[in-house]
């Protein structure tokens, strides 16, 4: 995915949830929009380097948003989650997610299921539908062991759990149904659920394998440019 004309800043703080304040190379503080309704734990310290895009929309309270942070450690990190469906779906349509290939259409926001939810991305063919769920993992911790994992969630997420119902009931009714974390840091390897933050999200994952949900996990380049996913990661449920 081709990124827009990027403006660098500095992260003063963020609040509110949407919202964060940035200092821009010629000084000026300005109140920005911030896309993730997440704890962006990690994701936003103050003093961080941060790039902004820019809407030339007159009915927009916020004219910039941020997309991207640096770390302390240097990585970088995609902080504009809806993103993630859209770098997927291009994955997919370029051939690289291996595992879910030869399917002849793709659809996006398709309705489903008992909950009255949408699916991310619905792929088809002749003989089967493929329900594909889409996360933005962002979250980094350092393990005992010096081993950097990503978590997801990062924040209690009923709407996650809600998710993972939905694709259980798709296996129920003989569909595939696929849970794919696509990693937006580059500092993370490998994902694990989160039971330390959302116990019932990560036991509802647990059922969902068990039911025959599969899980997927794709890390992404970052940079000003542009994001894609490049890389296979590693899943680990025991964690």
């Amino acid at each position: 995915m081709k990124q827009p004309p990027l403006i660098p800043a500095v992260l003063v703080r963020r609040y509110k949830r949407f919202l964060a304040d940035v200092i821009l190379a010629d000084g000026q503080q300005i109140t920005v929009y911030c896309p993730n309704t997440g704890a962006m734990t990690g994701c936003a310290d103050p003093g961080s380097r941060v790039w902004l895009s820019q809407s030339n929309n007159p009915k927009r309270k916020y004219q910039y948003t941020w997309e991207l942070v640096e770390t302390g450690e240097g990585h970088r990190v995609c902080v504009h989650s809806a993103l993630a469906n859209k770098i997927t779906e291009e994955a997919i349509e370029n051939g690289f997610v291996k595992e879910l290939q030869c399917y002849s259409t793709l659809k996006k926001e398709v309705k489903y299921g008992a909950e009255k939810s949408r699916i991310d991305i619905l792929l088809e063919n002749e003989m089967e539908k493929c329900f594909i769920e889409v996360k933005s993992v962002t979250l980094l911790e350092q393990r005992d062991d010096n081993t950097a994992i990503g978590f997801f969630p990062d924040a209690v997420s009923e709407r996650g759990s809600r998710h993972l119902r939905e694709l259980i009931h798709m296996v129920e009714q003989g569909h595939r149904a696929v849970l794919l974390f696509c990693v937006l840091h580059t500092g993370i390897k490998s994902v694990a659920p989160a039971y330390h933050i959302d116990s019932v999200y990560a036991v509802t994952l647990k059922e969902a394998i068990k039911a025959g949900v599969e899980v997927l996990v794709y890390g992404a380049d970052i940079s000003k440019e542009k994001i894609e996913i490049v890389r296979g990661l590693t899943f680990n449920a025991s964690v």
